[in-house]
């Protein structure tokens, strides 16, 4: 019975430690891993501020701008709006979650935004199933089924338990609370 008192005193004091540190931890490996690639990302997007490029089209409506033998001008305005759009996500969201600024809002839309993007390599980019991958097959390097899943689950930590202590989200909650 002492043995079962210690590791529940143990483990108490794993989940108060983990209540705070987890959420900062995973927003800092975004941060090493996923921060640099997102941004990176945009960029091939965007020419100024308010401008897309071609590879933006490429990227995200493959098959569309193949359709119009990769002219970006005979695409709509729609197009136009969802590659700026998807592109200012992959800056700002990141961003949002590495300072811990309206952190779940932002996980919620990186999530959103990984399962896009997944979709859009298997669907318009009709990447092949050594890229795909598959869960349980003793292969851990697929991009999409495992490195994904990875990324989801660091960012459903943040859904779950917020920014962390060391935050923006925590300084406005103070802020406004005191």
């Amino acid at each position: 019975m002492m043995m079962i008192g210690l590791y529940h005193s143990y483990t108490n004091r794993l989940n108060s430690l983990g209540d705070r540190a987890l959420p900062t931890l995973a927003r800092l490996v975004f941060a090493a891993v996923l921060l640099r690639y997102f941004w990176g990302s945009a960029l091939t997007k965007l020419d100024g501020p308010f401008g897309v490029t071609d590879g933006g089209y490429g990227q995200i409506f493959p098959r569309a701008f193949d359709a119009v033998g990769f002219d970006s001008s005979a695409l709509g305005v729609f197009h136009y709006l969802v590659v700026l759009g998807g592109a200012w996500a992959e800056i700002l969201l990141p961003l949002a979650i590495v300072v811990g600024l309206f952190t779940r809002l932002a996980a919620l839309g990186m999530i959103g935004f990984i399962v896009v993007q997944s979709l859009t390599d298997v669907i318009g980019h009709q990447v092949g199933p050594e890229t795909i991958g598959a869960w349980f097959d003793a292969a851990s390097g697929s991009v999409i089924a495992d490195q994904r899943a990875f990324w989801i689950l660091a960012l459903l930590v943040l859904v779950a338990k917020g920014a962390g202590p060391l935050s923006v989200d925590r300084a406005l909650r103070q802020w406004v609370s005191g």
